[in-house]
């Protein structure tokens, strides 16, 4: 049965598709910016570099999701995919800044995007290490893994003087029982904008109560043009061997978001796909380190705003990426974005990243259910939960140890490969009464997704 409000290749009108692109963007723009300002920060970078580097990165997101939803020729998944700056990224840009400055954060970028061009060849092969079990950890383990982002978000921001301050908390509820209820009882156009009408109320209930600051508006350009390799850029070895092991680990973070995108759009995740999407995330971190920006990698939280809206159209996502382009281009209108709170955006989000852990949770309910399939969740799961609740548990061990897994998405998905490949498939239990069959059955594994 068909679930969606609009499909992959169908284009609603231009209002729809403008009230719907902005919600795309409206969950994208906080960790498109976030990547450059915590980098730029703890590098301590003047204020007209970070402001650059946020520009890139938003300029570079913008047109590399424009080409991921739209393709051109062999480069692009042609799914509603937003692409953004990556988090997975941070911990070797950081480390690469502190000897080697910008210069060397971009021109590793360049080079170890090779690593992710040259992998995606080898999609349909290692599409083949994702059956349905270990797709479904991967899925879950994503929405695990979103929803205390969405947590620190409506408690005020982590390390907020107010954070979990009960006027956080209820404006927080408040957007959530908003969107909840459009989406159950709205129709058409109403639920499908479940999530921008539900800021936009919470939006003007904070102006009401004086709680949006507008200092990043009146320091914000109104027009800003890129300046591509304006940092200039440089080849430390060890910079280029750090960046590749973060691309390295992206992969694995992006295929399992490339699943959860085709469960979300009821679209079948070929290798074929897989190929195209990933050699544009490799092909689109590579221009993205020629203007000046971080490496890009697909966003999983605006799966959960499909998840949530059944608003599957690549269309409106495109435009999402053309509004990108805009803040990248006017950064004043990325600033006034930015000034939504953050527990408005986490009521929203609570419900968005919710909803791709349901997703994981339903595909969890279709594997068999036999003793080496149990293992496989729960070990997966389990040290997946492990790194994201308790992340100085890798604080001691290498720091190349700490990059791969870092990340509780590419910790469970890692595992629960590697779990499949290792544990034997046993055979079926043949009882007294079924003598006639003449050997035992072995379980096969789940067909892929």
């Amino acid at each position: 049965m068909n679930n969606l409000l609009y499909k992959v290749d169908d284009r609603p009108p231009l209002i729809t598709t403008t009230l719907l692109a902005a919600q795309h963007m409206l969950a994208a723009l906080g960790g498109i910016i976030a990547v450059p300002l915590v980098v730029g920060a703890i590098l301590k970078l003047p204020a007209d570099q970070i402001v650059a580097l946020v520009n890139a990165a938003l300029l570079g997101s913008g047109i590399v999701t424009v080409i991921q939803c739209k393709g051109v020729g062999p480069i692009g998944i042609r799914l509603p995919c937003v692409m953004g700056t990556s988090f997975a990224f941070v911990g070797a840009a950081i480390s690469i800044g502190f000897e080697h400055g910008v210069p060397g954060i971009l021109g590793s970028s360049l080079a170890g995007s090779v690593v992710m061009i040259v992998g995606s060849f080898f999609m349909p092969q290692i599409r083949k290490l994702f059956p349905h079990q270990v797709t479904a950890v991967v899925v879950t383990m994503i929405g695990l893994s979103l929803v205390p982002v969405a947590v620190d978000w409506a408690a005020g921001g982590k390390g907020a003087a107010d954070y979990g301050a009960p006027t956080n908390l209820g404006i927080a509820l408040f957007v959530l029982a908003i969107v909840v209820a459009l989406v159950q009882f709205g129709k058409g156009i109403i639920s499908a904008s479940a999530i921008v009408i539900g800021i936009a109320i919470g939006y003007a209930i904070c102006l009401g109560l004086g709680l949006v600051d507008f200092s990043s508006v009146h320091r914000a350009a109104v027009f800003a043009l890129p300046q591509p390799l304006h940092f200039g850029m440089s080849f430390p070895p060890s910079g280029i061997l750090a960046m590749g092991l973060a691309y390295v680990v992206t992969m694995v973070e992006t295929t399992g978001t490339f699943m959860a995108l085709g469960a979300a759009t009821e679209t079948k995740m070929r290798g074929t796909l897989l190929k195209r999407g990933v050699l544009c995330d490799g092909v689109g971190s590579a221009f993205a380190s020629t203007l000046g920006a971080p490496p890009m990698s697909t966003f999983a939280q605006n799966v959960g705003v499909i998840s949530l809206t059944g608003v599957a159209s690549r269309h409106v996502v495109a435009l999402t990426g053309l509004m990108l382009v805009l803040a990248g281009l006017f950064p004043v209108l990325g600033a006034v974005v930015v000034t939504i709170p953050q527990p408005v955006l986490g009521g929203a989000g609570l419900m968005m990243f919710a909803m791709i852990l349901t997703a994981g949770v339903q595909m969890l309910g279709k594997v068999e259910h036999d003793k080496r399939t149990g293992l496989i969740i729960a070990v997966s799961i389990g040290c997946g939960l492990a790194v994201s609740v308790r992340p100085e548990l890798l604080a001691k061990l290498p720091a190349f140890v700490n990059e791969i897994f870092g990340s509780g998405i590419s910790t469970g998905a890692i595992m629960a490969v590697l779990l499949n490949l290792v544990l034997p498939n046993r055979p079926v239990e043949i009882h007294d009464d079924e003598e006639d069959v003449p050997q035992p059955l072995l379980v096969k594994d789940l067909e892929a997704v």
